[in-house]
C-alpha cells in the first residue's frame, strides 16, 4: 500500500478519479470528459461508443442519454457496463466496471435545463439510433418542435441519466519502456470495502 504515492495516493478512488479529470481539463484539447462506454445487446454482443461523462459523485460515474437509444435499451436489458477514460496528454487512463442505475429525477431535470436551447430541442427531435431518411427530415423536426416547445422545453420522459456504481476501478499511468503503473480497486459489491492491488503492466 505504501507504493501508492503521487498521482495514485489516497483512500478514495472517486476523489483520485476527480483529481485526474481536473488535470485533464487543463491539458486535453477537446472533451477531457469523453469516455468509451461498453454495453452488450440481447445476444451478448458487445457494443461501445463515446459519450460524455457529466459527473463523478461520491459513489458513481454519471452520463446522460436518450433511454430509447441503442445504449439505453441495452442498459435497461442488462444493467451492467464498463467505461474507459483515456487522456493522451497525461498518458493515463481509468477503467471502470459496475452496475448501472437509471436516474431520471431532479438531477436529470437540472442537468437538462442547464443545456443550450438547441441541445434541448435536439434531444426532443432525435429518435436516437433509429433510421433517419435525411438530415433535412431531422432539421424539419427540430423546427417543428422549436415552435411547439418554446424557449424553455422540459426534459422529455425518454431522456435522462444513468450512473455506473463500480465494483472495479483501475488507474493506469504510462511508464518508461512500457513498464506502466497500474493499480486496481475491487470490491464484491457496493457494501464491501475496496481491495487494492498493483498489477503487472
Amino acid at each position: 500500500m505504501s507504493e501508492r504515492s503521487g498521482i495514485f495516493a489516497g483512500d478514495d478512488p472517486f476523489e483520485i478519479a476527480r483529481s485526474w479529470l481536473r488535470e485533464a481539463e487543463a491539458s486535453e484539447i477537446n472533451d477531457p470528459n469523453a469516455v468509451a462506454l461498453a454495453t452488450v445487446d440481447e445476444g451478448g454482443l458487445p457494443n461501445v461508443r463515446m459519450v460524455l461523462l457529466k459527473d463523478i459523485s461520491q459513489d458513481s460515474f454519471w452520463f446522460y442519454t436518450n433511454y430509447e437509444s441503442a445504449k439505453g435499451r441495452e442498459l435497461e436489458a442488462c444493467p451492467k457496463a464498463a467505461m474507459v477514460l483515456h487522456w493522451k496528454s497525461l498518458r493515463r487512463q481509468i477503467r471502470i466496471r459496475g452496475d448501472v442505475m437509471r436516474e431520471d429525477g431532479p438531477e436529470a431535470d437540472e442537468y437538462f435545463a442547464s443545456r443550450s436551447l438547441q441541445s434541448r430541442l435536439g434531444a426532443w427531435a432525435s429518435r436516437q439510433s433509429r433510421p433517419l431518411s435525411s438530415r433535412g427530415a431531422l432539421m424539419a423536426e427540430v423546427a417543428k418542435l422549436t415552435a411547439q416547445k418554446g424557449p424553455n422545453p422540459p426534459r422529455p420522459g425518454f431522456w435522462g441519466g444513468f450512473r455506473i456504481a463500480p465494483v472495479e476501478i483501475e488507474f493506469w499511468a504510462d511508464g518508461a519502456f512500457r513498464l506502466h503503473d497500474r493499480f486496481v480497486w475491487r470490491r464484491e459489491d457496493h457494501e464491501n470495502t475496496w481491495e487494492i492491488q498493483r498489477l503487472n503492466p
